[in-house]
């Protein structure tokens, strides 16, 4: 007895560690904290520990002149330099379960909502590769996303990745909430990436609302938040939406926006010593953007349908973000500010945005009319400065004169309040009927 005690005590002994190395706090530069020590590797969690009692989570970034370069994820008030630094040898993870429904949390996965702790059935690292490219299923069914405009002419599929492009207030979040609402998917996870404080509480209540909220998992971090929390929120989001993927749902990863989370890491980039390139963000922006954006999508079992809202400057869409995300997603919505001044909304420039996934998505009667209804809106647009200075002549081309007579109709078809719902086969009945077709 006694030697089997023993030897579970020397195996006890042997795992684990019989002293701990600490660094020392030597410089504070910005963003990030220099430190002697201790042995760490590229993100690596750190606590910083000052003779008043004060500690602080660190994750390590870089190295310069054998030092540790760290970025904090909580205040730094009270570190001195001199403080300790203890490495945790663990990596940055995320709680996962589906106790998570209907909670609010932060970016770095703790409550928010003051309705106690999180109760995770499993923690995983945020940082993780995405599925095999040839262990992805191929996408082959349409997800209902509620809006009228979206299901019939940019039909998606349980498994693709949007981005939604546009300009502040032009009604990216309202687009968000009433997918997030109308749904056929199991699971929302929503991450809401350095949004304004005053207006999480409103996408809460006005536009998620209670029902949309029972479904979803809710990541948040305002403005106000360190650089490296913005950046974590989009991770820790992912992670979990790839747990309820692994449980075999199908989920709605909805992103707001991938524009600030690139913000973040263009703070963290040139913090520690990266050089800007395209408009000042850094390269480790352009390659962390595939990495976040590959792991959504379809896998063995379940599937990640992301739409991710891209902030343009000036509605310029050749930004470097909005370039580098549209050539990595499977399409794009593009969100008009002059329809959003008109009072159309949800105001989607159907001629700007496209599905890539369409053609394999909808049958041959959906497809001509989705191509009938795009020529008149093409046609229109064509002659549209000519109706409004009295110069256009009824009877000169038949094509336009056709799209003219339709306009009001798809105006309205593509019009839709957002407490309205409407059903993805009824959306496409109705656009087949508009065109000219039989339901």
């Amino acid at each position: 007895m006694w030697g089997r005690m023993t030897d579970d005590l020397r195996s006890l002994l042997d795992e684990r560690p019989l002293h701990r190395l600490y660094g020392r706090v030597t410089k504070v530069v910005g963003l990030t904290v220099e430190s002697v020590g201790p042995p760490a590797r590229i993100g690596e969690l750190c606590r910083l520990s000052s003779a008043a009692g004060a500690d602080c989570l660190a994750e390590v970034v870089g190295f310069r002149d054998e030092r540790l370069v760290l970025m904090p994820m909580g205040e730094l008030a009270a570190i001195a330099p001199g403080a300790d630094v203890l490495a945790t040898g663990e990596s940055f993870t995320a709680p996962c379960g589906r106790a998570l429904l209907g909670r609010v949390l932060d970016g770095l996965g703790h409550p928010l909502d003051g309705n106690g702790p999180v109760h995770a059935e499993e923690r995983r690292p945020v940082d993780a590769a995405p599925p095999n490219p040839l262990a992805r299923p191929r996408i082959e069914r349409a997800l209902q996303t509620g809006v009228r405009a979206i299901d019939s002419l940019l039909t998606v599929g349980e498994g693709q990745r949007m981005g939604i492009f546009a300009g502040s207030g032009v009604g990216k979040s309202t687009l968000l909430s009433m997918i997030a609402r109308h749904t056929s998917a199991d699971v929302n996870v929503i991450a809401l990436i350095g949004e304004r404080g005053r207006e999480v509480n409103e996408f809460l209540e006005r536009d998620l609302g209670e029902e949309g909220l029972a479904k979803s998992v809710v990541v948040v971090a305002t403005s106000d938040q360190p650089a490296l929390i913005r950046l974590k929120s989009a991770f820790v989001a992912t992670t979990i939406a790839e747990w309820f993927r692994d449980q075999g749902c199908t989920v709605n990863l909805m992103m707001d926006s991938l524009t600030r989370f690139a913000m973040a890491q263009r703070e963290i980039g040139l913090a520690v010593g990266e050089p800007p390139a395209s408009r000042g963000y850094t390269p480790s922006v352009l390659a962390l953007l595939p990495r976040l954006l590959e792991r959504a999508g379809t896998a063995k079992r379940g599937r990640i349908t992301a739409f991710y809202t891209v902030l343009v400057d000036g509605d310029d869409l050749n930004d470097p973000i909005a370039d580098a995300v549209r050539g990595i997603l499977d399409g794009h919505i593009v969100l008009s500010r002059p329809l959003a001044n008109a009072g159309r909304f949800p105001a989607i420039d159907v001629l700007q945005s496209l599905s890539r996934l369409f053609p394999a998505l909808a049958d041959g009667a959906h497809q001509a009319a989705a191509r009938q209804v795009r020529s008149w809106l093409q046609k229109y647009s064509e002659v549209e400065d000519l109706l409004r200075i009295g110069a256009y002549q009824r009877g000169a081309d038949a094509e336009a004169d056709v799209a003219i007579a339709m306009f009001p109709k798809v105006v309205e078809f593509l019009r839709q309040s957002a407490d309205e719902p409407a059903p993805l086969e009824a959306s496409v009945a109705e656009l087949i009927r508009m065109a000219g077709g039989t339901a």
